[in-house]
């Protein structure tokens, strides 16, 4: 009779769990990351503010996906970014176990036709931005060029970190478009070793975020190591009074357009991405987390204490300001890209 009874219980406890628990494909649908790892690339050298905004970023996303993934940080630098860019459009998996962050520039390499920017930009999954950009072009004190009015008569050593970077492309334009003598050395993995190589006499200044600069060495403005000579963004930035604004320095409508054009990235800020043809309901799960954690509570404090400026945009802004740039007349486009190559 016990045994009866025990295999009777035995049976309704396992009919219990069978009525009780979701079957594995369910669970699978609900949480599509659970158990799993997401990558999240990072297209330059450690040590940079886009590798900054990377691991920030990875430090929180995980916990707004369903599943709660562990999300690891993968440093992928070369041809500034296009490497991480193109691997990610041709050869990541399309499940949404990689995303990443990349050059703001870099979605104007097709347009260029720049070598290694194997991808379309518009058939990215743009996932938004956690801030806006300003560019800034600086001087180390002991560089001889003081304004941006001395810049077409006297030469500044800049370092840059590959094509389709800011670091690369302005100054190219600046120097072709505006005459100014920009004299570029190349091979550095990131913003932070160009610091290093300023402090060593090496080179004499780089075209870089301001947030970066500020970043990296947040007393280099205020206390002259570093002079600014001139801004770029969708409109001046107010920490930088009495410095001149790219746009104002055009001498013609033609010029502005192509000014408008070049530093239409900067709109793009810090941009994160996943694969092309995802399906929708993944798109809408990455870019919700992404859209959650701009406002999680930990984020902001982490983001704070690295002194990140928050300023976000989400992933539909993105794709749509990336076709607008993608509309712009053919012929600024290709002067532009003549510039930058």
């Amino acid at each position: 009779m016990m045994r009866t009874t025990a295999r009777t219980a035995a049976i309704a406890a396992a009919f219990l769990m069978s009525i009780g628990a979701p079957p594995a494909a369910a669970q699978s649908a609900a949480e599509p990351f659970a158990g799993k790892q997401v990558s999240m690339i990072i297209g330059f050298g450690p040590g940079g503010g886009y590798d900054l905004w990377g691991r920030t970023v990875a430090r929180h996303i995980g916990k707004h996906l369903p599943g709660r993934p562990s999300v690891v940080p993968q440093n992928m630098p070369g041809a500034g970014s296009y490497v991480a860019t193109s691997h990610i459009y041709n050869a990541a998996p399309k499940d949404g176990t990689v995303m990443g962050i990349i050059a703001r520039d870099a979605a104007l390499g097709p347009l260029s036709g720049a070598p290694g920017a194997r991808f379309d930009a518009t058939k990215l999954s743009w996932l938004g931005t956690p801030t806006k950009e300003h560019n800034v072009c600086i001087a180390y004190r002991t560089a001889a060029v003081k304004t941006a009015a001395e810049l077409r008569d006297k030469e500044l050593i800049l370092g840059d970190t590959g094509p389709g970077t800011g670091t690369r492309s302005y100054p190219k334009v600046l120097s072709d478009l505006l005459g100014y003598k920009f004299k570029l050395v190349s091979g550095f993995r990131s913003s932070a070793d160009v610091f290093l190589a300023m402090e060593r006499g090496e080179v004499e200044g780089i075209c870089e975020s301001l947030d970066s600069v500020l970043n990296r060495k947040p007393q280099w403005i205020a206390d002259g190591t570093i002079r600014v000579l001139l801004q770029a963004g969708d409109k001046p930035d107010p920490r930088l009074k009495d410095v001149p604004f790219v746009l104002d320095l055009a001498r013609n409508a033609e010029e502005r357009q192509v000014l408008e054009y070049l530093y239409a990235g900067q709109g793009i800020g810090r941009p994160f991405v996943a694969p092309p043809d995802l399906p929708a309901g993944r798109l809408k799960l990455l870019r919700d987390a992404f859209n959650a954690t701009m406002k999680d509570a930990d984020f902001l404090s982490d983001a704070k204490k690295s002194k990140l400026d928050l300023e976000p945009e989400t992933g539909e802004h993105l794709a749509a300001l990336i076709a607008k740039i993608y509309a712009t007349p053919k012929p600024i486009i290709e002067r532009v890209s003549r510039l930058i190559k």
